[in-house]
């Protein structure tokens, strides 16, 4: 009997392109084989299973059907590994690791190895490199000089970029460095030139000695990490200026209060803190692994007001299953298997928290909204802990919990170390068609381009439902609103409705960071936030903003001010001044004397097709085909599309849009059959250049260029920084899970 597919949950059409790009179950010729509802049911009976390790009978159906309905709702949402491996063959859970890098080419090369394994299996890595003795010290072994941190982590990126993770993710890295190792200057400016580590995110760890130094505009000391012992000091202001300098410039590094977060290490008896998961939200031991969810806070609403009896249900559901995630997680490495079992940490956070606002019209940068944030964490932060506990007496406390900041402080046995973490959720906020994290909206309308290239306008479900309402609805606004990127200067939208759909771009700095400071005080790990800051925005800006942050008991702070990415795609309307414009158009290439070519033989309904490729230094350049047998329609028309290639490529196309415009085009007469099939003129032209790019590894050149250039690489549109990650909201793709 034909087993029939399970009911498919509401999504929206970035939702089913993003899962069937690359969460679905697909067949060996990459065909889709699952859907939405079938991958949520496969989670959810794997899951499920993992009771049955501390009671061998239990049915665990109806746990099932509860996890199952907890994410077809789209009122909980797992990390990405988890919704793509579960009850699969791989059965790699989790989102991030931590690994250590010691002080020996050994140990450093074991990371490396690591790191790659991890990489490969879905998952995101941070370090310190805090360990490693500084450049140009001595290294006895050999009677040589040491190169330093940053050289090694060069080593890193590299692997990084050549480990491709299984067509789903690319590897990401955190790199630490403490304020006092006596590297500490040329690490702050290791990315100043956005051309390498660029497999990194980078936070410099801020101590409580530097700090205090900084307040006292005084000098603190560098300390080798060889043998602990004083290598010289540093003003902190200078150190602090070229932080901030760098982040105004280009985002990096952040900053990462090292002692504040170890003064929240669940287990100091294990060991320190010493670096995060990629987008710095979730501290962990070296070897340790992170396990995260998300609740959609947009679905907890009930006749206007926040629906708490279903909000405490839905976090006892998400404990219980992140739980149960460590038991069924495939671990990497032994050591990382050995580490998660002895802690259990897991990070319950949330998304939707600018849609819940909206919902019950509160204003994002309001005093209500901070009040209303303090106390929705609280409530999640105590809920979780209560679900733990008593998991807890089912299963037993998590091991290390003797000697832990549990047992100093008289509490009850508990299951996990840590409970809560605000994560950025790039991918599966956009599968819950949720605001990502606490962020603010990121657009009131918005172009987005799906598959075949089509370009559609979306318009914020609340807003549009309300514009109607309010009778000031139209296209035409909608399209304006696009274009300009906020409504908060379009006179026909009531003041009271602008007031309430603020984006990322209209919040001052400062209400993004009390608004994390909100989310904080009740979070066990960290919270993931990107404070936004317009183009216009000056150091001094910045700088009080890292300052805010400190004094506000934040364990961290990310910035971005917009377009400072060097060449950034042209976003809202109000950061394309004239100036960025008028050098946004300066895309042309004009041919030089010389070009390096490829030609290509492929074989049509219409004799053979000669296809060459020319590229310049910056890449794919020209396309120029000759037909086997002279004239014809199908010479001409190859011709023509030789022409019009050449013209995109010149001015600035992604070659993978050219590909995706003329793959699978057919005529009256296809040539060939299976993966040697060329259905037309034009689809040989396609398979040409795909194949090129292959062959030359243009792929992976137009991936990194694409990302370099703030562009998405997937669809050319523009990335918005949420949550200390990059996402593409016009095709759906993320960096982050």
């Amino acid at each position: 009997m034909d087993v029939q597919p399970y009911p498919v949950p509401q999504l929206s059409k970035n939702a089913q392109t993003v899962l069937e790009r690359r969460y679905l179950r697909k067949d060996k010729n990459g065909n889709v084989c699952e859907t939405a509802g079938d991958m949520f049911r496969r989670v959810a009976e794997a899951i499920a299973e993992a009771d049955r390790k501390f009671k061998e009978d239990a049915d665990t159906a109806p746990l099932a059907d509860q996890f199952c309905d907890a994410m077809t709702s789209l009122a909980f949402m797992p990390n990405s590994p988890t919704l793509m491996n579960a009850g699969r063959e791989l059965g790699q859970l989790s989102a991030c690791f931590v690994l250590p890098v010691g002080d020996s080419m050994d140990e450093i090369f074991d990371a490396v190895k690591h790191t790659a394994l991890i990489h490969k299996s879905g998952g995101g890595t941070g370090f310190s490199f805090s360990n490693l003795r500084p450049m140009n010290d001595v290294v006895r072994s050999t009677t040589g000089i040491s190169s330093g941190p940053i050289s090694f982590m060069r080593v890193f990126d590299i692997a990084t970029e050549t480990v491709k993770q299984g067509g789903t993710r690319r590897g990401a890295n955190m790199g630490l460095l403490r304020v006092d190792h006596p590297d500490i200057m040329e690490f702050i400016r290791c990315k100043g030139d956005q051309k390498q580590l660029n497999n990194f995110n980078i936070s410099v760890g801020l101590t409580d000695t530097f700090m205090e130094a900084l307040s006292q505009d005084d000098s603190y000391p560098l300390v080798n990490p060889r043998g602990k012992e004083v290598f010289g000091t540093l003003r902190a202001k200078e150190v602090f200026d070229l932080i901030v300098k760098q982040a105004w410039e280009n985002g990096e590094p952040g900053v990462i209060f090292i002692d504040r977060m170890n003064r929240s290490n669940p287990t100091p008896q294990i060991g320190a803190i010493e670096s995060t998961n990629p987008c710095g939200e979730q501290p962990l031991l070296p070897y340790e692994s992170c396990n995260l969810g998300s609740i959609n806070l947009a679905q907890m609403i009930k006749e206007g007001q926040v629906d708490w009896p279903r909000l405490k249900e839905t976090v006892r559901l998400a404990v219980h299953f992140l739980d149960n995630v460590i038991e069924l997680n495939r671990y990497p490495l032994p050591e990382i298997a050995r580490m998660t079992y002895a802690n259990r940490k897991i990070g319950l956070g949330v998304m939707g928290w600018a849609d819940m606002l909206i919902s019950l019209k509160i204003p994002y940068n309001s005093e209500q909204a901070i009040a209303l944030g303090e106390k929705v964490m609280a409530f999640i932060n105590s809920e979780g802990h209560a679900a733990s506990e008593r998991l807890a007496e089912a299963r037993g406390a998590f091991p290390n919990f003797e000697g832990s900041i549990f047992t100093d402080q008289g509490k009850p046995p508990i299951r996990n170390a840590t409970i809560t973490t605000i994560a950025p959720t790039g991918t599966i906020s956009i599968i819950a068609n949720a605001s990502s994290g606490i962020e603010p909206i990121f657009a009131v309308s918005f172009v987005r381009q799906v598959l075949d290239n089509n370009i559609l306008l979306e318009v914020h479900p609340l807003f549009e439902k309300i514009a109607k309402e309010n009778g000031f609805y139209s296209e035409a606004l909608m399209q304006r609103i696009a274009e300009h990127g906020t409504i908060q200067d379009i006179a026909e939208i009531p003041a009271d409705i602008r007031k309430l759909f603020m984006t990322a771009h209209d919040i001052t700095p400062e209400d993004h960071i009390r608004m994390q400071a909100a989310f904080q005080k009740s979070t066990d790990n960290a919270v993931s936030k990107t404070v936004n800051f317009p183009k216009t925005a000056t150091i001094e800006e910045v700088r009080k903003v890292y300052e805010l942050a400190y004094q506000l008991d934040c364990k961290g702070v990310t910035i971005y001010r917009d377009g400072s990415r060097e060449n950034q795609v042209l976003s809202t309307g109000q950061t394309a001044t004239p100036a960025a414009a008028a050098e946004e158009k300066k895309t042309f290439r004009d041919r030089p004397m010389s070009l390096k070519g490829w030609t290509y033989r492929m074989q049509t309904g219409c004799g053979p097709l000669y296809v060459t490729i020319n590229e310049d230094d910056e890449g794919l350049f020209e396309l120029f085909t000759t037909m086997g047998k002279a004239g014809g329609c199908a010479a001409s028309q190859s011709e023509a599309i030789g022409r019009l290639v050449s013209l995109a490529w010149r001015s600035g196309t992604d070659p993978n849009q050219v590909v995706k415009q003329l793959l699978d085009i057919s005529c009256h007469s296809p040539s060939g059959f299976g993966e040697n099939k060329v259905l037309s003129c034009a689809d040989a032209v396609a398979k040409a250049i795909r194949n090129h790019m292959a062959a030359t590894g243009h792929e992976e050149k137009m991936e990194k260029r694409a990302l370099f250039k703030g562009a998405c690489r997937e669809c050319g549109g523009k990335l918005e920084h949420e949550g200390g990650c990059a996402v593409c909201h016009s095709c759906g793709f993320s960096e982050c899970v």
